[in-house]
């Protein structure tokens, strides 16, 4: 390449089968004229602005990933955009592997143009498809009788629960018909809790996320957050149109807009408050807090490269996060009555509610603000990856997932417990049939059960195991996974009742492996016994029956 010139051109590197490339580079030079195709090294009279490598096969992916690096090296510093078929036999998480400025599956010649114009001007593109194919079904590991059972039962669950609930959102004129959709709604959430309890990994007992094998096939809960690109799948869709922090976070953000806009479902297994509200303000809530945050990461981005550091701020400006949230939930000029008074909602709940409390079970707020605010890597399945790769950005995406969660459901319990006292309030931010009194202390009290059975049991547990459960928003449903990382110091910060429960699941695992052995050898003395002992007694006893009755025949 020393004959080509190194300044900027308007000319793209088409690597592609003979009868395809010729088409590409027609199409591209009639839509785009300022563009000149070309289809070999030797028609380039400039470097190239991009490289576009047309794939026709994905069966050798380590040769297809060397072939990737080896062209980058080879035309840096431009870009590499690579074409896959429509029917990849590859799951998402190996493409994402290839590690390249551009993956788009089967793109029309818009989306590929618009893809050129995001490179050119040094952003990233992913566009892929759903990965349903005879040969990934084929890699899973053979799916038992409970797993499919759980999977199917779900399945069917949550598109009723979902077509229930768009039915909800515009009540029926007859009551009768109301009173139908609200009871088929609690068999059906019945029958997932039944489910749940009989083929969930999830079980009341002292391990609850022993059983690897089958939560990683039967349900979300229990994989691990390493994994979770791996099952994130299908539709990726990632446009960056720089790689920085804050494009990063514009994508992370709009994702995430999008998951809210589809409703939410309830896949974690237990209870969750932010359900006690309708769907409109469950939605308000989370866009609220997503445009919160968002304010708050631009500021911060601001401060980390004045200052440095920015994570005294985060922790200080969680609760003012949190108020301004409920007040653009509610409504800054909304009023109801109260006690015979005309007031404010916003005001009025602000001032009786406590946001200041925090979620013990949220991961330090530099996971996933370092890699944007001080472009720092992010570890993936343990690579070192820039917050612009694909698969780191939905890593930390897993994590602004759960902070949402996790905030909302703060925000919920205290919007819960005011309710209790606002009458007014319940038909206004809460479902229906929250307005019965004694269904709404039936939520609150679950909800209080709850919370101290994961702060006395579940969390200790949690920490002794090293575990962390993120909640992710995922196509309209809310699903665990856990996160392992060094939990020892929090361990150590439990109360003496915590330490106990954790020194209890200590005592059964060193106990176990006694107990085992005790039980063999009681096992092995109890066959000798009734063998060699019990067998014989009886055997002698029946010989001497037998022989007594030998007799008494030959004497008649």
């Amino acid at each position: 390449m020393s004959n080509l010139a190194k300044e900027a051109s308007n000319q793209i590197l088409l690597l592609a089968p003979d009868l395809l490339g010729e088409s590409l580079a027609l199409q591209l030079n009639q839509l785009q004229n300022e563009y000149k195709v070309c289809l070999a090294k030797e028609e380039l009279t400039k470097r190239p602005f991009l490289i576009i490598w047309s794939i026709e096969s994905l069966e050798v992916l380590s040769s297809i990933q060397t072939e990737t690096r080896r062209l980058q090296d080879y035309w840096l510093p431009a870009p590499l955009l690579v074409l896959i078929p429509a029917k990849a036999s590859a799951q998402t998480s190996e493409l994402l592997q290839f590690d390249c400025s551009g993956i788009l599956q089967d793109p029309d010649i818009q989306t590929l143009v618009k893809a050129i114009t995001t490179l050119q001007g040094g952003g990233r593109v992913v566009r892929l498809k759903d990965q349903e194919t005879k040969q990934s079904s084929a890699l899973q590991p053979p799916m038992g009788l409970g797993q499919w059972l759980l999977l199917s039962g779900l399945q069917q669950i949550n598109n009723e629960l979902r077509q229930i609930q768009l039915l909800l959102e515009r009540p029926p004129k007859s009551s009768i018909k109301e009173l139908m959709l609200y009871g088929r709604k609690r068999e059906l959430s019945f029958a997932k809790r039944i489910l749940f309890w009989l083929w969930g990994p999830l079980q009341p007992s002292l391990d609850p996320y022993k059983s690897k094998s089958k939560s990683k096939i039967s349900s979300p809960i229990g994989i691990e957050a390493n994994e979770y690109v791996k099952h994130h799948g299908s539709n990726t869709e990632i446009s960056l149109e720089e790689k920085n922090g804050l494009a990063v976070w514009s994508a992370i953000r709009g994702r995430l807009t999008e998951a809210i806009q589809e409703g939410l479902i309830n896949s974690t297994g237990g209870l969750l408050a932010i359900e006690g509200l309708n769907s409109l303000r469950q939605r308000e809530l989370l866009v609220a807090l997503l445009d919160q945050l968002n304010e708050l990461v631009k500021k911060m981005n601001d401060y980390a490269n004045k200052n440095g550091d920015y994570l005294e701020n985060w922790l200080d400006l969680q609760t003012e996060i949190k108020q301004q949230a409920l007040r653009k939930m509610i409504g800054s000029y909304v009023r109801l009555e109260l006690q015979g008074n005309m007031m404010l909602v916003g005001d009025q709940l602000l001032a009786s509610t406590t946001l200041s409390n925090s979620d013990d079970e949220l991961p330090k707020g530099d996971q996933m603000l370092d890699p944007l605010l001080l472009d720092k890597p992010v570890e993936v399945e343990g690579q070192l990856l820039p917050a612009d790769n694909p698969r780191a950005l939905i890593h930390l995406e897993m994590f602004f997932s759960n902070w949402l969660i996790r905030t909302a459901e703060l925000i919920s319990e205290e919007v819960i417990e005011a309710c209790g006292d606002w009458p007014e309030l319940r038909r206004y931010l809460l479902k229906p049939q929250l307005i019965s009194t004694r269904e709404l202390e039936r939520l609150r009290n679950q909800l209080n059960s709850k919370n101290r059975w994961q702060s006395l049991v579940l969390r200790p547990i949690q920490l002794y195991e090293s575990k962390r459960i993120l909640y992710i928003i995922e196509k309209g449903q809310i699903q665990p996974f856990v996160m392992t990382e060094p939990r020892d110091e929090e361990l150590r910060q439990l109360g003496w009742w915590q330490q106990q429960v954790a020194l209890l699941v200590e005592a059964r695992d060193a106990l176990s492996p006694q107990i085992q052995t005790l039980v063999k050898h009681l096992g092995d003395l109890m066959v000798v016994i009734l063998t060699q002992v019990v067998g014989r007694a009886i055997g002698l006893v029946g010989r001497g029956i037998a022989q007594g009755m030998g007799r008494s025949i030959g004497r008649g």
